[in-house]
């Protein structure tokens, strides 16, 4: 079992020893290390299982650490990081020389953000250095939402868990990049693109994984992989009008992820695992409330998982994008 605690001047003192520490942030528990010491950074690869052709986010806790972890600021950056850092939003950079090369998986481009959660920046502030942080689960597993979620998974694969509560937002940050005088997303996450809307005035656009795939980039940027995010037991995607046929006919142990209150009338049958993220049916709460009720359904020994989309607007794309890569093949 994994210590879990709040000592932050312990956690503090084991990242600067090259060591593995899981902390809260607001999107979800990240597992940190230095980001400028190769080995550090293996050490998180070889605790997820995870490929190194996936590249991390760095999380750093006040602007003039980029100074020295990237090339140059881009102006268009500069509204960007005055309204949403801190907070959910990951930006790339050109990255510089002193950032591992396993951090970028070779790549020339660094995904850096600055965490809206109050006790992963002061663990950063305390340890003087940047952290490289995927979520804190095994690879292309559900993301961890609470500290116990970290050590169900992570059990002696890290040296120490930061307890900071459960994450308010819920999913993972927004990642974007600038392209040929466009912003693009990479990445849906905590900022809508409703919300980057409202600061930058040019173009927005959103990349998918094929369009990347399809160009020869493969995976710029974390979370970017066709099948992540993922239950063990099978998922599959439908529309919330076709959950009263689901339940009137299928025969053995299921369960449904349904975005909002279903219809009063809808007999539920016992063997049936129901979830509902938000009986109001709003966007925030549902984020926060995904992966732990994706995690409950996975633990539930089910069949099968049939999980209903969510409306394409706002915090809908980030959690649309959720569904599709953990209902993929893989």
């Amino acid at each position: 079992m994994n210590a879990i605690g709040t000592d932050i001047d312990y956690a503090a003192k084991l990242l600067k020893a090259d060591r593995l520490v899981a902390f809260a942030t607001e999107t979800v528990y990240g597992l940190g290390a230095n980001a400028t010491s190769q080995n550090a950074v293996a050490s998180i690869f070889a605790a997820k299982n995870r490929p190194y052709f996936d590249p991390l986010i760095v999380h750093i806790a006040q602007k003039s650490q980029l100074d020295g972890l990237v090339r140059q600021i881009p102006a268009e950056y500069e509204l960007l990081i005055e309204h949403f850092w801190p907070g959910p939003l990951t930006l790339l950079f050109q990255k510089s020389d002193a950032v591992a090369d396993l951090v970028t998986s070779g790549l020339n481009t660094v995904a850096i953000r600055m965490p809206g959660h109050t006790l992963a920046r002061e663990l950063i502030r305390k340890s003087g250095l940047p952290i490289a942080a995927p979520s804190a689960n095994l690879f292309g597993r559900i993301s961890p939402t609470t500290a116990q979620h970290v050590a169900d998974q992570l059990a002696g694969r890290v040296d120490y868990i930061l307890d900071g509560g459960p994450c308010a937002v819920g999913v993972e940050s927004t990642i974007v990049r600038l392209a040929e005088g466009r912003l693009e997303i990479l990445r849906h996450g905590g900022v809508t693109k409703e919300q980057l809307a409202h600061v930058y005035s040019g173009e927005i656009v959103s990349v998918t994984t094929s369009a990347c795939e399809e160009t020869g980039e493969g995976a710029v940027a974390p979370g970017m992989l066709t099948s992540h995010y993922a239950p063990q037991t099978r998922l599959e995607i439908v529309q919330p009008d076709q959950i009263a046929t689901i339940v009137q006919q299928t025969q053995g142990r299921f369960g449904i992820l349904s975005a909002s209150a279903l219809p009063n009338e809808l007999p539920v049958p016992k063997w049936c695992h129901l979830e509902v993220l938000s009986e109001a049916g709003d966007l925030v709460e549902m984020a926060s409330h995904f992966f732990a009720a994706l995690r409950r359904l996975d633990e539930s020994s089910l069949e099968v998982i049939y999980a209903t989309s969510f409306p394409d607007v706002g915090l809908g794309r980030a959690l649309n994008d959720r569904l599709t890569r953990a209902a993929a093949k893989r």
